[in-house]
């Protein structure tokens, strides 16, 4: 886990400061049974300390960054009825080859090695990640201009909840347009240029759930000629009621739809006996129709469940 020495190393965070040496050069294990363990450290700015780490007190041991995200994920990837999925910065696109790494040797399955989606780092002036570099010893009062109050307590954000989550997801939706953007850095400054250079009229947009689609399907939804559309029955798809907006998205086109009815069936084939096939796709056959449908759900996904969605658009 540590490449450059083989050493795992393991903190105990100084009792006057709360920190603790990054590399532990200088902690070492004076006393270890069955009660707890002694250790000798050094801090930087207080000097030599000796703490118990027992179940009798507050004192506890700070596991290095990478160790502690391969027992994190080591103990995630235990169940079999959750799905787990790693939110991380793109600065640990390389650091999780090594917790991988680890994993491996533990012989954790292929099958149940964890999911990770790596998100843009957010940086402060001085070019070090915001979440660490602020607010150890000066506190809010002395951030700098460039960070504004919302970006580190959302509460502050200048509108409304609703208005903070749309502008959130139209920056994500933005960035998403070049996915090499999510292993890139932004500033503060840069940051707060995007979340405010969003559409004037965000917030006059209905609010709509919102569904991927594929060109020839999407041209039939917006022609008026598709009025069925069909979903495996996850657990976003349970979400849906008569009468929510639908908004498909097709590239940079979309089209808002609203929902008019829902049926649930067991499985496609059953769908199909009951829904009317045109309404469906109105340029292919039922066999064409399964076939298409089966190549874009595998099986263990239509047993899910399957819902057809009655949808009409929904002029401007």
């Amino acid at each position: 886990m540590a490449p450059s020495h083989g050493i795992v190393h393991i903190r105990v965070p100084c009792p006057e400061c709360g920190w603790a040496e990054k590399r532990a050069d200088r902690t070492k294990l004076v006393h270890l049974d069955e009660d707890g363990a002694r250790f000798a450290a050094v801090c930087l700015d207080h000097g030599p300390y000796e703490i118990d780490v027992d179940p009798e007190n507050d004192a506890y041991i700070d596991l290095a960054t990478l160790y502690r995200n391969l027992v994190k994920e080591r103990l995630l990837v235990r169940g079999d009825t959750t799905l787990r999925v790693m939110l991380k910065g793109g600065d640990w696109a390389f650091g999780s080859q090594l917790v991988d790494g680890a994993l491996g040797v533990l012989d954790t399955p292929g099958a149940r090695m964890p999911l990770r989606i790596f998100t843009p780092q957010v940086l402060a002036p001085t070019g070090v990640k915001l979440s660490k570099s602020l607010l150890r010893d000066k506190g809010t009062d002395a951030l700098p201009s460039d960070v504004e109050p919302w970006m580190l307590d959302t509460t502050q954000w200048p509108g409304n909840t609703d208005h903070y989550v749309d502008a959130l997801l139209w920056l994500v939706g933005e960035l998403l347009t070049d996915p090499k953007h999510f292993f890139r850095s932004f500033t503060v400054k840069e940051l707060g240029r995007l979340m405010n250079s969003r559409p004037a009229d965000l917030g006059q947009r209905p609010r709509a759930h919102e569904m991927g689609i594929y060109k020839r399907y999407f041209d039939l939804i917006a022609s008026g000629q598709k009025t069925t559309e069909i979903r495996v029955n996850d657990s976003s798809r349970k979400r849906l009621k008569e009468g929510d907006l639908l908004r498909f998205k097709c590239r940079d086109e979309e089209v808002l739809t609203r929902i008019t009815r829902l049926a649930r069936y067991a499985d496609f084939d059953e769908m199909f006996e009951r829904e009317l096939i045109s309404s469906v796709n109105p340029t292919a056959s039922k066999t064409d129709q399964l076939r298409n449908i089966r190549e874009i759900y595998p099986p263990e996904r239509e047993a899910l469940g399957v819902v057809a969605i009655g949808i009409e658009l929904v002029t401007p």
